[in-house]
């Protein structure tokens, strides 16, 4: 091999031998080395659907009042809000698959782990996206942060939400510093400009003992930041809910009824991630059955964590049916929301906590399917939130013509809900063609049975 060649990674050489380093390198870094024909009608696909949204959000700025019909006095919180929700606890994806495996010393996390933040760091920043669409006049963003309210939950919300992204990018940036100069070293064929990218952001490594020992010792620190800060993040999210007076919101339950459903969220975003990652770039030996079987016994661990507190949410109020209380409840359970809602408890909760029970159930293509329809549900779980929450206020909706009573989401509106998740698979997809999506080091470490160093190869 060149002596050109940096390595990035030092351990005892023993039981992962040269060769099989060689082939796993390869194999992770194959995505960052070709681009091919269907990859590049696909992230053009996603950039046509960014583009749609950025013009649908022109057209609702400059004739707001005509495209967003339904956005009224009662539902000012419309299918932008329940996006933002729902990116804020996919976010906590990060801080699930891991920080706290990281920190339970649960082996199997590695390939995961970068998979993970990636998709966190995504996801926050589109539940900011998200906040600006909902705004009336966007060009006043900053006087939140100039004249915000410390008594105010939203000031709350912004302050989380800064520090979180912050430590995000830092926590999947740091891990990166070898994989830099993994690609330096190894990819061939690239762009002068992509080269010295990965030259200036290696900072030099040449993985002596003292880079490695600080290295880990940040990543530590970090993970154990992240973890407060992720459940922190969601559980505010949850009290601008729950400080506003509506019948639905009314609960100490939110926060933990939140997080709770972030995690679950988060297992199954996982889940589909790493199926799609695995068969798109035929990463099979690292993304393996055993991942699907973990990862499928978290689910059901997190579907009757949720189904827990859902029955603490719903119990207690329906047990007295009180004042509108009684309304909210009936229009969920039998009235006009009723299928909708109890379509979200089927597969949001009842089938991930029994199916996945069954050993064969666990496999990479049913627990996909189960994992998919759990991250639908969720979205649709966030609006149901929302929405029927904001349409019983305390004070009688009356003397208004019948269609401020309901709320439908236009198709600028959806156009522009539907941009953001096209914005954030690109998010995604740019990171897995510029930066191995699977951490070589991690795995390679991991494939030396928690030896300290990998070795350098010369």
């Amino acid at each position: 091999m060149s002596e050109k060649i940096i390595n990035e990674e030092k351990t005892t050489y023993e039981t992962f031998t040269q060769e099989e380093y060689m082939v796993m390198k390869g194999d992770l870094l194959r995505p960052v080395q070709h681009i091919g024909k269907w990859g590049k009608i696909w992230i053009g696909f996603l950039i046509a659907v960014c583009l749609a949204g950025v013009y649908a959000y022109y057209i609702q700025e400059t004739k707001s009042k005509y495209v967003t019909v339904s956005l009224r006095d009662y539902t000012m919180w419309g299918v932008y809000i329940s996006n933002f929700v729902f990116f804020v606890a996919l976010s906590l994806i990060g801080v699930l698959m891991s920080a706290v495996l990281k920190l339970t010393h649960f082996e199997w996390y590695r390939p995961l782990s970068r998979i993970a933040e990636v998709i966190a760091v995504a996801a926050i920043m589109l539940a900011g996206v998200s906040i600006v669409a909902a705004m009336g006049r966007p060009d006043r963003l900053h006087y939140l942060l100039l004249h915000g309210r410390i008594q105010s939950p939203i000031v709350w919300d912004i302050i989380v939400i800064l520090t979180y992204v912050t430590t995000s990018i830092i926590l999947l940036f740091i891990p990166m510093i070898p994989s830099m100069s993994t690609c330096k070293n190894h990819l061939t064929g690239k762009p002068k400009w992509q080269m010295k990218m990965y030259d200036i952001l290696s900072f030099g490594w040449e993985g002596t003992p003292a880079q490695w020992k600080s290295l880990k010792k940040s990543v530590k620190i970090l993970t154990v930041l992240v973890i407060p800060l992720g459940v922190s993040i969601h559980t505010v999210t949850a009290w601008l809910f729950a400080t506003t007076l509506r019948s639905e919101w009314d609960s100490t339950n939110f926060g933990a009824y939140f997080v709770s459903g972030a995690f679950l969220l988060g297992v199954a975003g996982m889940i589909v991630a790493i199926s799609v990652i695995r068969k798109t770039y035929k990463l099979e030996n690292y993304l393996t059955p055993m991942h699907f079987d973990k990862l499928g016994r978290a689910l059901v661990m997190m579907s009757f964590i949720y189904i827990y507190f859902n029955i603490n949410e719903y119990l207690v109020p329906a047990y007295k049916m009180s004042g509108l209380h009684a309304n909210h409840l009936i229009n969920l359970f039998v009235g006009e929301e009723a299928l909708f809602y109890w379509s979200v408890v089927l597969f949001g909760m009842v089938i991930p906590a029994t199916l996945p029970l069954i050993p064969a159930v666990r496999k990479p293509l049913p627990l996909t399917i189960i994992a998919f329809g759990v991250v639908i549900a969720a979205w649709f779980k966030r609006y149901l939130i929302v929405i029927p929450g904001l349409a019983h206020p305390y004070l009688p909706i009356q003397d208004v013509p019948a269609s401020w009573k309901h709320y439908t989401p236009s198709l600028i509106e959806m156009t522009i809900v539907a941009a953001t998740f096209a914005a954030m698979l690109l998010i995604v997809t740019i990171f897995s063609r510029f930066f191995p999506i699977i951490s070589v080091w991690e795995v390679a470490e991991g494939k030396l049975e928690g030896k300290d160093e990998i070795i350098n190869y010369k």
